[in-house]
C-alpha cells in the first residue's frame, strides 16, 4: 500500500481544495501536487472533512478511503488521534485517510449508522467494506485496513 505509483492512473481528491486531480502511473504519487492549488496531494495526514467534502471524497476517491468518525469530547477519540496521523504517513499514497466530527457532521453520521465512537469505516468504491469501533493503535489501524483490503 505504501507503494510510490498508483497504477495505471487514479483519479484523488485534494485535501485543500477540493479538486480532482489525476495522477498518472509513471509519476511517484509521493510527489503529486494538485492542479489547481499547487499542494501536495499526499502530506502524511489526515484531511479533516465536513459533510460536503466527504461525500466529494467518497464519490470520486478512486483509491480506498479510511474514515476515522470521532468526536471533540470523546477521550478514546483524542487519545487515538495521533495513532491514526501515524498510520497515514505507513498508509498513504495508497489510501485516503479522513476524520469526520461527528458532531459537525450528524447527517452523515446518521446515514452511516455511526453508534459509538471512535469508529473506523473502509471504503472502496464509495461504499463500506469494513467497520471496527474502538480506539487503536497504529500498528492496530493499518494492520486493520491492509486486512480489509485484501478481502475481495
Amino acid at each position: 500500500m505504501s507503494a510510490s505509483h498508483l497504477s495505471p492512473s487514479h483519479q484523488v481528491v485534494c485535501g485543500h481544495c477540493g479538486k480532482i486531480n489525476r495522477l498518472p502511473a509513471e509519476r511517484a504519487a509521493t510527489d503529486a501536487r494538485c492542479g489547481s492549488c499547487h499542494q501536495q496531494i499526499f502530506s502524511g495526514h489526515p484531511i479533516e472533512v465536513d459533510e460536503q467534502a466527504f461525500d466529494r471524497h467518497l464519490a470520486h476517491n478512486e483509491i480506498p478511503v479510511l474514515v476515522d468518525v470521532w468526536a471533540p469530547w470523546c477521550g478514546p477519540c483524542r487519545s487515538m488521534a495521533p495513532m491514526f496521523e501515524r498510520a497515514a504517513q505507513q498508509l498513504e499514497p495508497g489510501v485516503r485517510l479522513l476524520k469526520l466530527n461527528s458532531d459537525k457532521a450528524p447527517a452523515v453520521s446518521s446515514r452511516l449508522g455511526i453508534s459509538g465512537i471512535p469508529t473506523l469505516l473502509l471504503m472502496r468504491g464509495g461504499r463500506e467494506i469494513a467497520r471496527t469501533s474502538g480506539a487503536m493503535d497504529t500498528r492496530n489501524i493499518v494492520a486493520w485496513t491492509t486486512a480489509g483490503l485484501a478481502r475481495p
